[in-house]
């Protein structure tokens, strides 16, 4: 997919509905420019995993964040 902007004197763009959709961002998100060998990329920056939701999913009665895994395990194995 290619899409043109227009930059303006402050040095704004206005992304592509399209481009936005394919990113899955929304007003007030926020984007990160990387440059590599190949040319510019661009990235959406995720304050929160999109993950996050499903963590423990699998482990019932088990609480999130490595001090309780640990813990967890610890009990497991009677210790």
């Amino acid at each position: 997919m290619k899409k043109a902007a227009r930059i303006t004197s402050k040095g704004q763009i206005t992304v592509p509905h399209e481009i936005r959709r394919a990113l899955g961002v929304r007003p007030g998100d926020k984007l990160l420019f990387e440059r590599d060998r190949v040319g510019v990329r661009v990235w959406p920056v995720r304050a929160k995993s999109p993950f996050e939701k499903y963590r423990g999913i699998g482990s019932p009665g088990v609480a999130s964040g490595k001090k309780a895994v640990v813990r967890w395990v610890s009990k497991l194995r009677g210790r």
